[in-house]
């Protein structure tokens, strides 16, 4: 597998995943929030972000972690591989929780440079509704991703077999 995208909740571990993967593979990691975010928690503008995403996308070799649902079919088309980490919403608010209180007021190296760690209600709002919001239509492109692997990860056991299995 040389292109590889992580995909799931917030709070899920695809950075986690997805800086591992890079190491183990040897493949450049691409974090999609670092394309996406500009100092001052300043969005990008959609076209320039699908050119950034189109530039890192083209390469012969990735590992890209993150949503942007919107964005979700640009990456597939790519893809050889898709790992889903479709964990439980507490699970997921647990570890956001974590990571706000680990790394408050400090940018973490998986985001834009010039975003700090923080405090976010429509963030947390996010990571509880996107189970409901996001993972259906996540499923479906999933479902239509003929001649893609699909890692659907559920637990920490399926968890600790992918990772072993790398």
């Amino acid at each position: 597998m040389k292109r590889m995208m992580i995909i799931g909740s917030p709070g899920s571990g695809k950075s986690t995943l997805a800086k591992l993967i890079a190491q183990k593979e040897g493949l450049p990691l691409v974090h999609l929030d670092k394309l996406f975010w500009q100092e001052g928690w300043v969005e990008t503008p959609a076209e320039e972000f699908d050119r950034r995403l189109a530039e890192a996308v083209d390469k012969d070799a990735w590992v890209i972690d993150g949503n942007y649902t919107r964005t979700i079919s640009m990456r597939l088309k790519r893809a050889d591989m898709v790992v889903f980490l479709d964990y439980p919403r507490r699970i997921c608010m647990w570890r956001i929780c974590k990571r706000i209180l680990k790394h408050y007021g400090r940018t973490r190296s998986d985001m834009g440079s010039g975003c700090p760690e923080r405090f976010d209600v429509s963030f947390l709002q996010y990571v509880w509704n996107f189970r409901k919001h996001s993972r259906e239509k996540i499923l479906a492109l999933l479902t239509d991703a003929k001649g893609k692997q699909i890692v659907h990860i559920q637990n920490k056991k399926e968890y600790r077999h992918f990772v072993k299995g790398l």
